[in-house]
């Protein structure tokens, strides 16, 4: 039984629009799309249940190409009458007395300066299932969240507020797959990924791991043609071939010499 084409995706990542161009352009080719489970985003690829995956980076990229696609900013939630909602932009250090709802080693700015862990008061985390439940906890003011603007958005409640934290780096959103099963459809759904057209000719984009397509200029192409044109016909006629010798007299831009004037002798 053949392996339908499929697309897994990260929560927060919407890919209806590369879906939707898809199904337009390749309606004979169904496309199953599904979300990944936090940590899968990898191992449905590794399993075979998703030709194609789109993951928030880093991951583990042994056997995968990964293409990056765009990044996303960083967010501190927390309840909604804290501090935070009376500014546009938040500062880590600003959140040094803070307790976070996540391993320290999810954000390290904020691990760096955080008063809990540098005097041992850290209490230990609650049993958190998901997302949606650390919410809950957000809002009853036990602690905060840093996230991706994306999850933050996705999982937002009324009872909380979000602000961008400006000094904790963005995340990366990517398509990854299995570099040794790179098929015509998987190239073909990179390229619309990438934003090329369906006149776009596929032998003149070159996907390269980590970075963007590098596509070969026309004109490029039309010199290399005339230059093998040229040298051609040199070897076909070696006289002809060369340049012909300048012949001594008037430039172009010099003036002509003026006739004599009437009557002079």
């Amino acid at each position: 039984m053949p392996v339908p084409f499929s697309l897994g995706f990260v929560a927060g990542v919407t890919p209806t629009k590369w879906t939707r161009i898809w199904s337009e352009r390749h309606p004979d080719v169904p496309l199953e799309v599904f979300r990944t489970e936090p940590g899968e985003e990898t191992e449905v690829l590794h399993d075979h249940r998703a030709s194609l995956s789109l993951v928030r980076l880093p991951i583990d990229g042994q056997g995968l190409s990964v293409v990056p696609l765009y990044s996303e900013i960083a967010v501190v939630v927390a309840a909604k009458d804290h501090a935070i909602a009376a500014v546009d932009i938040v500062a880590v250090t600003d959140l040094a007395d803070e307790h976070l709802l996540q391993d320290p080693d999810a954000v390290p700015e904020w691990r760096d300066v955080a008063r809990e862990l540098r005097d041992g008061s850290r209490r230990a985390l609650p049993e958190l299932r998901d997302l949606d439940e650390a919410m809950e906890q957000v809002a009853a003011g036990v602690g905060i969240l840093i996230l991706p603007h994306s999850l933050a958005r996705l999982h937002s409640r009324k009872d909380v507020v979000s602000r961008p934290v400006g000094d904790v780096a963005e995340t990366r959103i990517a398509l990854a797959w299995l570099k040794a099963e790179t098929t015509e459809e998987i190239q073909e759904f990179v390229g619309i990924v990438r934003g090329r057209t369906a006149a776009s000719s596929r032998a003149e984009t070159v996907v390269v791991r980590g970075e963007p397509e590098k596509k070969v200029k026309k004109t490029a192409k039309a010199k290399e043609a005339a230059k093998a044109a040229r040298e051609a016909a040199a070897k076909a006629n070696p006289a002809g071939g060369a340049k012909a010798r300048k012949v001594p007299g008037r430039t172009r831009g010099t003036a002509a010499p003026r006739g004599k004037r009437r009557g002079s002798r």
